[in-house]
């Protein structure tokens, strides 16, 4: 047999016999790292440990020290809570459990499951673990596993579909309980210490509502109890901040039956996005975009040459519908609109970079099981940009692009990790062009010092991009923004200006969003906060209390002078007391609050509370304005005219 070429992560490679298995290779290493070798890494792909290598492979040999054992423990995780379902529910049909970013799930049907079952089938799941079943991978013939699930429609349809070229067929096995499965998985059940059940939702075969409903069961899994404490610790805060228990509180925005998927801004939540709108207008005045509006409303033909149509009906994302002979849609991006205003000019390379931003609303077909809030949406407003530029003024124009973001980030107080998205399977273009636009990109990061990982495949069809990861304030990662490289849009529309040679050029286009979009930073920002925001953002940033009807001349007086310089403020004039007042206050999340009494009003003073209980009297309202002033200047992330007490 002929031998094989394996390239390791640290460059070197090993040459091995055709069919070789990831374990093989590990004992290759090393006797040690065969015997702790989990799975592997071939090529991006996480595969068994048994996985032959036919072909010459990338290869990243996975123990139980490795970040992706955990992906391989909470796979294992969900067989395990498979078969207690099926202990207890022999009836129940399983479909698909696959392993997440926060745990697992699995799809089942044919049995009746409420929030209640799950701390029977916990139970059960731990006398799996205790047990400590060897889970073995197995073999068996197409024949063999449509037989098995004769009556599993699920089960068939994969074979059918994932399966179709594959005989034999993999099944993994514990204690007698097998499931149709790639794998891979860990060496036994008893590996399985640390785990919880956590929710159950409706689903569909295949996420599509025109199929069978489905039930999902969520779970997660970690290496040690201490891991899954921590896990449970942070999902309590997560759901004490989330955006949307804090929308209905702070009464920010709504989501209702009749658009499903799109949000309704109320009052108080249009206050935060207009704030955020201006401040994005504000920073692409810096960078030299000109705003521009485009309909949402196009014709299908619009979005068929960027390989846009194609790409979002594949995937069932686009509004369109046919209307007196022509196909209509509602624009999923705003990419095409922006080419079309550009090419109705000629250009030459002086005018370059040409910038187009805008507050574009698209929509995308999403499914209703994914829709979540402001943060999973089917209508969303990017802060979108396009800039159309000279290969030699790519390197500039993302260095500027990235250096906003920095600043950007910083004003609302989160850290930022960069991803480079790279090639994938669904690419448009020559591997010549993506290469370029890749390094483009990763000479941008490396130039600026900016740390990064490396998603392979995850690009975009169309170019490579940067993804922008927020890390909020109890450690999880939102995608926001996006800094893309795009060739292949200007090739496919044809755009050009005219070069210093006075020949046609190709120019480049760059897609850029800020924030990515209003809804989804703004859900972000409202949970990282949990609605305690800064000065600049608050809805409301001042409230006057007047201690009696008595006082509220005076407070209206203090709030005029508020308005005047700009300032969110609201006199409360309902009969209440005093300390009602403050409490409701605190509630709002209210920056600060001013008390006004008799006092006060006889010596032109005011009593400044803030959300952090502290209380200083007798402040002169000039010194109080001008440090409000300067802190919404400053774009200061928490209230600090009490700070030193």
């Amino acid at each position: 047999m002929s031998d094989v070429a394996v390239t390791l992560p640290d460059g070197s490679v090993l040459s091995v016999e055709a069919g070789s298995t990831v374990e093989d290779v590990a004992y290759e290493i090393g006797p040690g790292l065969g015997r702790d070798t989990v799975a592997g890494v071939v090529d991006g792909e996480l595969v068994d440990r048994h996985t032959p290598l036919e072909a010459d492979v990338d290869l990243v040999i996975v123990t139980d020290q490795s970040d992706e054992y955990l992906r391989v423990l909470r796979h294992s995780a969900a067989h395990v809570f498979a078969q207690a379902l099926q202990r207890l529910h022999p009836e129940a049909k399983l479909t698909i459990g696959p392993a997440t970013d926060e745990g697992f799930y699995y799809d089942v049907t044919g049995v009746d499951l409420d929030q209640e079952d799950l701390a029977e089938i916990e139970a059960e799941m731990a006398e799996i673990v205790e047990a400590d079943h060897e889970i073995e991978r197995v073999e068996r013939s197409r024949e063999e596993a449509f037989e098995i699930y004769e009556d599993n429609p699920y089960k068939r349809d994969i074979l059918e579909t994932e399966a179709a070229d594959e005989d034999p067929v993999s099944f993994y096995v514990q204690d007698g309980w097998q499931d149709l499965c790639q794998g891979p998985h860990v060496d036994s059940t008893g590996e399985v210490e640390a785990f919880e059940l956590l929710d159950i939702s409706a689903a569909y075969w295949r996420g599509d509502e025109s199929n069978d409903s489905l039930t999902r069961v969520y779970g997660t899994a970690f290496p040690s109890e201490s891991d899954l404490e921590e896990y449970l610790e942070r999902r309590e805060q997560a759901k004490e901040r989330d955006h949307r228990k804090i929308g209905r509180e702070m009464d920010l925005f709504s989501v209702p039956d009749h658009s499903p998927g799109c949000v309704h801004f109320h009052p108080n939540g249009m206050r935060i996005r207009r704030e955020l709108e201006e401040y994005i207008r504000a920073k692409n005045d810096e960078l030299g975009y000109e705003e521009v509006w485009t309909p949402e409303l196009n014709k299908a033909e619009l979005w068929k040459p960027t390989g846009h149509y194609d790409n979002f009906t594949a995937q069932g994302e686009m509004f369109n519908w046919d209307q007196d002979d022509t196909e209509y849609g509602l624009k999923p991006m705003n990419c095409a609109n922006h080419a079309y205003i550009y090419d109705r000019e000629k250009h030459s390379y002086r005018d370059l970079p040409i910038r187009f931003s805008e507050f574009g609303t698209c929509y995308r077909n999403e499914q209703s099981g994914e829709l979540s809030g402001m943060l999973r949406v089917r209508g969303f407003t990017q802060d979108d940009g396009h800039a159309f530029v000279r290969p030699d003024q790519i390197q500039g124009e993302i260095v500027d692009a990235l250096g906003v973001i920095e600043e950007i980030y910083g004003d609302v107080d989160l850290d930022v990790k960069y991803v480079l998205e790279t090639q994938g399977e669904n690419a448009v273009g020559s591997d010549e062009i993506w290469e370029q636009a890749t390094e483009s990109l990763r000479d941008a990061l490396e130039n600026e010092g900016l740390e990064y990982a490396v998603d392979e495949g995850e690009a975009a069809f169309y170019g490579p991009k940067i993804g922008i990861n927020a890390v909020d304030a109890i450690g999880r990662e939102w995608t926001v923004g996006t800094v893309q490289v795009d060739f292949n849009i200007p090739e496919r529309l044809e755009l050009s200006y005219v070069g210093e040679d006075n020949e046609e050029h190709r120019p480049v286009m760059l897609h850029r969003a800020l924030l990515g979009s209003f809804e989804r930073f703004m859900g972000v920002v409202i949970e990282h906060f949990n609605g305690r925001f800064p000065l600049w953002l608050a809805p409301e940033q001042v409230r006057v209390l007047p201690v009696t009807d008595g006082n509220l001349d005076y407070a209206e007086e203090v709030k005029r002078e508020l308005g005047s310089r700009g300032f969110r403020a609201t006199v409360e004039d309902r009969d209440q007391t005093v300390g009602r007042k403050i409490r409701g206050a605190h509630d709002d999340r209210v920056p600060y609050m001013l008390v006004v009494g008799d006092d006060e009003e006889a010596a032109n003073t005011v009593s400044v509370r803030d959300r952090q209980e502290r209380e200083r009297k007798d402040v002169d309202p000039s010194r109080f304005y001008d440090h409000l002033e300067a802190e919404r200047a400053e774009k200061r992330t928490t209230p600090d005219f009490l700070a030193d007490g």
